[in-house]
């Protein structure tokens, strides 16, 4: 039986619901995020949970502890080991995102661009949206091509706080 562990961390902008399975992370999501249900359902589907229990792991604390860094302005790069539950577009996507630098953004049609798929801005936007590890694979560097703030699952005061963060370091 495949279990899900779950605990919710109080950031400085808002609360953040974790999970972990077999000692790895594979949530890290606005706890009031629209499409968090959706979120949770590809997560079960792709990685065959039969239950959740809300507890606390070794990586769930890891996670705490370079989070609460990282809000510090102490941490710049996080050493989680991560699940990537989705489509294998999505999951490159994802991984593109951790190649953005820290305190520097990134439009989407630059993102789709260094995915060699210039024309997939909207795929790569809806990718980005179904991020389920925030922060850690930091979709809040992805902003317009106008360079404005654009849709983020914490709010876009919590995107402005994370870049803002990073910006200052």
């Amino acid at each position: 039986m495949t279990t899900l562990y779950t605990q919710t961390y109080s950031s400085p902008v808002g609360d953040i619901d974790l999970a972990s399975i077999k000692g790895k992370l594979c949530l890290c999501n606005w706890s009031g995020k629209k499409n968090k249900d959706s979120v949770e359902r590809r997560l079960k589907k792709h990685l065959d949970i039969q239950q959740t229990i809300t507890a606390n792991t070794t990586v769930i604390d890891q996670t705490i502890t370079q989070l609460n860094a990282y809000f510090e302005g102490e941490l710049t790069t996080f050493d989680i080991p991560l699940i990537l539950a989705g489509s294998p577009f999505q999951q490159r996507v994802w991984q593109q995102l951790v190649t953005i630098p820290y305190g520097q953004t990134l439009s989407y049609a630059e993102l789709a661009h260094q995915l060699g798929q210039p024309k997939a801005v909207r795929a790569v936007a809806n990718a980005n949206a179904a991020n389920a590890l925030s922060i850690l694979i930091p979709c809040h560097r992805v902003i317009g091509s106008n360079g404005k703030l654009t849709g983020y699952a914490g709010g876009l005061t919590a995107k402005q706080h994370l870049i803002q963060l990073e910006q200052r370091a």
